[in-house]
């Protein structure tokens, strides 16, 4: 209605003729025709799930008056009718994405519940992270036939969830590796999205949900050595920031780079706790008293290997195609960290090392912020280094006016820099 109004006001004022307004509307119209109304796919999406959950409550309510036969018969009712919608959404509503995700995610909450009370009605016994397993196993092919990105990330979840729970709860605690063999077989969807929704919400979602899933489940990799895991983080988070630097994300709003948005946060977390001396007081006790002449034949080792080259091989492709003038400090923080954790974990000094590295990490991140004139850059940089000074506080016996001046300089800091900042926008558009 508004872009009529808007051609209309165009040809009274003769800046088209109604030939080209026609032509305009009909382009309009058919790019609105053929795109996805996502509220729609949202609402069919949660009518779903609620549809699904109510069936389960409405039969859950009577459940011990029914006989093991009937209680059989209605834990499969759910499936059933599911892969019935299933089949008519292949057939007749192919392109409908809608019928397809809502359906789909409505098979697979059935086949939760159908797996869940078939478990309870033989008394089958089983740990948590096996049902899990299961479930997410039988969805996998789910979203492939389906094109159901919804289904995609509840199979994500889940598969996050098992990983989580028999890396870290199981007993004997032992590495998830169907969790890697699991969200392996994601990838070709994920890679399918890419190639052919690369603006869609679906793919700005999994940019979360993928690193969100590798980081929950990273720390069950380890059985033998787990303080090498400090170096394997580190790794992590430059891999991440390595990913967030792709082509693919260039043209994409920031907010949606979860790689890169989660790579530096994590790698400031990173240097900022190990800068306490605490820290490393447990690490070097741990290291000394490990044989390190076993450490190839630790999970932690061959984990943190194969992290730190899928790291440097992402920031050499990085630098092959853009030099180092697009390489920034935080990117290769886990190249530095390395030797920093086995110098200070052996001799001593790692502390020094640490918060001297923070503070260059900060200053360098505000040098950079005032460059390119962005704001977040520079506000993450203030707080880098606000954080870092505030960490020292636990370490010091400083006053408590010190400390109150030092918080007025730093509040001040912040205001001075963002109000020149601002200005300098201001006198630039001009």
């Amino acid at each position: 209605m508004k872009l009529q109004k808007e051609l209309e006001a165009l040809i009274e004022a003769a800046v088209i003729d109604e030939t080209t307004a026609e032509k305009i509307s009909q382009y309009y119209k058919a790019k609105q025709d053929a795109a996805p109304n996502r509220l729609f796919i949202a609402f069919g999406v949660l009518g779903a799930t609620l549809v699904g959950l109510g069936i389960i409550l409405i039969i859950g309510h009577n459940w011990d008056q029914f006989p093991r036969v009937v209680k059989t018969v209605f834990a499969f009712i759910p499936l059933v009718i599911g892969q019935v919608f299933a089949a008519y959404t292949l057939l007749k509503r192919p392109e409908s994405a809608v019928w397809r995700e809502s359906t789909a995610v409505f098979v697979t909450f059935a086949m939760g519940a159908c797996i869940a009370l078939i478990s309870q009605i033989y008394h089958i016994q089983g740990e948590l992270s096996g049902f899990l397993f299961t479930w997410t196993l039988l969805c996998l092919p789910l979203f492939y036939v389906m094109r159901s990105s919804a289904t995609a990330m509840l199979y994500l979840i889940g598969v996050t969830f098992y990983g989580f729970e028999y890396g870290f709860w199981s007993y004997p605690s032992l590495p998830p590796y169907w969790y890697l063999v699991m969200l392996a077989a994601l990838m070709p969807y994920y890679y399918w999205c890419y190639r052919n929704r690369p603006n869609s919400n679906s793919m700005n979602f999994f940019n979360w949900l993928v690193p969100i899933s590798v980081l929950t489940v990273f720390g069950a990799f380890s059985n033998t050595f787990p303080v090498l895991l400090h170096v394997g983080f580190v790794s992590l988070f430059g891999l991440f920031i390595a990913v967030g630097n792709l082509d693919f994300f260039q043209g994409q709003k920031s907010r949606n780079n979860g790689y890169k948005i989660l790579g530096e946060l994590g790698t400031i977390f990173m240097i900022l706790m190990l800068s306490f001396e605490d820290l490393w007081s447990r690490i070097g006790r741990k290291v000394n008293d490990f044989n390190l002449g076993e450490l190839s034949y630790t999970v932690e080792f061959w984990t943190v290997l194969l992290v730190t080259l899928a790291a440097i091989a992402l920031l050499y492709r990085r630098y092959a195609k853009h030099g180092f003038e697009n390489i920034s400090l935080l990117s290769v923080i886990f190249l530095l960290f390395i030797p920093i954790f086995w110098i200070g974990s052996l001799i001593g000094g790692g502390p020094v090392l640490m918060n001297l590295l923070t503070l260059i990490v900060g200053v360098l991140i505000i040098r950079a912020g005032s460059q390119q004139n962005h704001l977040g850059q520079l506000n993450l940089g203030l707080l880098t280094v606000a954080a870092l000074i505030t960490c020292r506080f636990f370490d010091t016996d400083l006053s408590f006016v010190i400390r109150g001046i030092i918080f007025v300089v730093l509040g001040a800091s912040f205001f001075a820099a963002n109000y020149w900042m601002i200005k300098k926008r201001k006198t630039h558009e001009q």
